[in-house]
């Protein structure tokens, strides 16, 4: 997941710093879609919180057309129910926006200690905690590493890839130290001058002083206020998050020495299941909002007033806890993806991923379980702005050129702004390995504590189409999980312009050389393609 105001980008900025209806139902055209008109206003508060929701020709935004699928087709018709497995960090079943649509175990009897329907878990009423009380983890290439064995497959590749990543981490780290202290020191000064802590920018440029400290205190926040942030206060605020964000990675993620794993299980045993994990499936702490977040993205209760709005109306969400604040372990995703299948999910939505997998051929064995048990797998591309045709990213369906899974979905993600910028900055890309695209930046949904934020990453634009598939499954609880792919890849809006790929204004490409489709996922569409098959 990728916040998007997260500072790493501001190095220019910094060193400045520091030196100072009734009709028949028809699929949305296509032809000419690339001459629209863009939208040049900003989007209003509520299009902001609905965005992904929204319609391309009605609304020139790149949504995924699910209030008009509502609207104009699903018209209150219920479906079949649904389960929705999220396979990621602990999710909050307590939400106020989610707490109607959890997944209970009605063979599971609370809290007595028995494995009352003898599937291999005890007490797991709403899913299953395969991380017990870890949360803090390394990453995959540290992991490989920190196991010393130079004749490990991938250790040379690992080794360059890790050393470079903490020597970014490492300069980041020292950027954020010198920066840090400047703002706050200037802030402090400027709020004893104005006599308040909100300010705006114009209370600062009005400042007339001789005194030459103050005016480079003046200097300092007036250029703070160009980080096009906010205030002053939300400014350091996110200074203060990007200085967690670079402790956790130097040390946990990249920490050679450090041991997350609290399970007491081996991870390198597929077999080793006996007291490993727990039922518990909420978040460790609050900021352990990742789960939560997506989880609103596919389900949120539907127009009860509340916060968000879910693409899917008829769901129940089954919590399966195995994303650390780190790299998840092959072992954990493999068997989270059959406990899935084994208990009745019929989607599973997995926003995670690392560019290192030492036992992928036991996530691979999984995904062609789901596959060959009418499940559909709907994977978060990646947020490495990565040809992930060149550069790998697991899990992955593929094995030597071929895919195992009929069922697997890939999913890059959108801006909401329709032309050249429209696909996000970090976005993984591929005309091999992703399959289509969907909104993926600024995503307004819930986080722990009956709370609600804006997030962004392929992680957000992944359950934007698991909660289309469940739709489809819901209205058309015939269709084959494979047929349900097929409608998903076929129903997308194809796009013919070329944007930016990576953030990088040099690189400009065919934005139907993304993905194999080329297209936006589309809910209404899916809906049309869905009943005439």
């Amino acid at each position: 997941m990728k916040n998007n105001k997260i500072l790493f980008g501001i190095t220019l900025a910094s060193t400045l710093i520091v030196g100072c209806g009734s009709n028949p139902i028809i699929s949305t055209p296509v032809e000419n879609i690339d001459n629209f008109h863009l939208k040049v206003s900003e989007l209003t508060e509520a299009e902001a919180k609905n965005w992904g929701h929204l319609d391309l020709v009605k609304d020139t935004i790149p949504g995924m057309s699910v209030d008009k699928a509502y609207s104009e087709i699903i018209k209150g018709k219920k479906g079949t129910k649904v389960i929705v497995a999220v396979i990621d960090s602990g999710i909050d079943i307590d939400h106020e926006d989610l707490d109607g649509v959890i997944w209970t175990n009605k063979d599971e009897i609370p809290n007595n200690g028995k494995d009352d329907d003898n599937n291999g878990y005890i007490d797991d009423i709403h899913g299953w905690n395969f991380l017990g009380e870890t949360y803090k983890e390394q990453l995959e290439l540290t992991r490989i590493i920190a196991n010393g064995n130079s004749n490990t497959p991938d250790y040379a590749k690992a080794k360059a890839a890790y050393d470079k990543e903490l020597k970014t981490w490492q300069e980041r780290k020292a950027q954020n130290d010198q920066i840090l202290p400047v703002i706050n020191n200037s802030h402090s000064a400027i709020s004893k001058h104005l006599g308040k802590e909100d300010y705006t920018l114009e209370d600062v440029t009005a400042i007339k002083s001789v005194d030459q400290n103050l005016l480079r205190h003046q200097s300092i926040i007036s250029q703070t206020f160009g980080f096009g942030i906010g205030t002053i206060k939300e400014t350091i605020a996110v200074f203060d998050e990007q200085k967690q964000q670079i402790d956790d990675q130097l040390n946990y993620n990249l920490n050679i020495a450090f041991k997350g794993r609290k399970t007491g299980d081996n991870p390198d045993d597929l077999n080793d299941k006996v007291g490993y994990g727990n039922g518990n499936v909420k978040p460790k702490e609050a900021s352990e909002s990742h789960g939560t977040h997506v989880s609103g993205i596919i389900a949120a209760e539907r127009n009860n007033g509340l916060g968000a709005n879910g693409v899917a109306n008829n769901v129940e969400i089954m919590a399966i806890r195995s994303t650390p604040r780190g790299d998840e372990y092959d072992k954990d995703v493999a068997l989270a993806i059959r406990y899935a299948v084994d208990n009745g999910a019929k989607v599973i939505n997995a926003s995670f991923g690392k560019s290192f997998s030492p036992h992928s051929d036991w996530v691979r064995d999984a995904l062609k379980y789901a596959s060959d048990n009418d499940v559909v797998f709907v994977h978060a591309a990646g947020n490495d702005s990565k040809n992930v045709d060149v550069e790998s990213n697991f899990p992955s369906d593929h094995v030597n050129g071929n895919e195992i899974s009929k069922t697997y979905i890939s999913v890059g993600a959108l801006s909401s702004k329709y032309g050249s910028s429209m696909v996000a900055s970090f976005s993984n890309y591929g005309i091999k390995n992703v399959d289509i695209f969907a909104p993926g930046e600024a995503i307004y949904s819930t986080v722990p504590e009956n709370e609600y934020q804006e997030n962004s990453g392929t992680s957000m634009a992944a359950p934007g189409v698991a909660g289309i598939v469940a739709l489809i499954r819901s209205q058309y609880p015939k269709l084959s999980a494979e047929k349900v792919k097929q409608v998903i890849l076929q129903s997308g809006t194809p796009l013919k312009n070329k944007v930016i790929v990576g953030g990088e204004a040099s690189d400009i490409q065919a934005f139907s050389q993304l993905s194999k489709t080329g297209k936006i996922a589309n809910a209404y569409n899916a809906l049309i393609i869905a009943s005439k098959l």
